[in-house]
């Protein structure tokens, strides 16, 4: 309940702050929440689509990223020999804004859906990587011993310690990996294709539309958010397993 209140507490705070400004400025540019939600409200059917499309993609990238990411990151923060042969790359590749592939990406993938799953896939591997290798090399080396003197095999040893010492880096990765996503999806739909939250913001913009453009921000705000507290339910969930 008290997660509910600050969801209440932070959305009546985001409009009075937004109703403020829109007012202040008086610009058709920045419409208030009382004339961008009766258009939010009244396009949800042209909107759903776009926003299930992005949903959908981020979704799909997450995963991608993550399953791939998680385990390398694992991997180098267990095995020094690992980590000496890949953390210069890494030093190298990691502060690179991934978004800057983006236009390799399309000519390798196309203008569709394919080319910005695999840019957000991406930045979110590099995300994970980095997370987990520290999240692994900070587990205690006596955890690891204990477990070792009873006989436990390198699977139980990375069951039992390595993997419940590093869920909540995980998941932290997750969070915070959400709204980078979600930045270069809406850059990517911009740019190129006619479909997904991003298109219809950018289309909605260029036609001067501007309730229009703020309800696809409203909606693509609230997708975030959706994914962000479902990462958050899941590790309390996994928690109390």
């Amino acid at each position: 309940m008290r997660r509910v209140f600050g969801y209440i507490w932070g959305t009546v705070a985001v409009l009075v702050l937004w109703w403020a400004l829109g007012a202040a400025v008086d610009s058709p540019a920045l419409p208030t929440p009382d004339a961008t939600i009766p258009v939010l409200i009244d396009n949800a059917a042209s909107i759903t689509p776009d926003f299930f499309t992005s949903f959908w993609r981020i979704l799909a990238s997450m995963l991608i990223g993550t399953a791939l990411g998680a385990p390398i990151g694992l991997i180098l923060g267990r095995s020094q020999r690992a980590d000496r042969i890949i953390e210069p790359i890494l030093y190298i590749l990691y502060p690179i804004p991934k978004i800057v592939f983006l236009p390799v990406i399309f000519v390798f993938f196309g203008l569709g859906g394919e080319g910005k799953i695999v840019i957000i896939s991406i930045a979110v591997l590099f995300q994970m990587v980095v997370s987990m290798r520290d999240a692994a090399r900070s587990i205690p080396e006596s955890a690891m011993m204990a477990v070792r003197s009873l006989g436990a095999s390198r699977l139980q040893t990375f069951t039992n310690v390595v993997l419940p010492a590093t869920l909540p880096a995980l998941f932290t990765a997750l969070r915070v990996t959400t709204g980078t996503a979600v930045a270069i999806l809406f850059i990517a739909e911009s740019m190129a294709g006619s479909t997904g939250l991003g298109y219809y913001i950018m289309h909605s913009w260029s036609l001067l539309e501007y309730t229009r453009m703020f309800a696809g921000i409203v909606a693509m705000a609230i997708m975030g958010v959706i994914i962000y507290e479902a990462f958050y339910l899941a590790e309390r969930r996994l928690n109390k397993a």
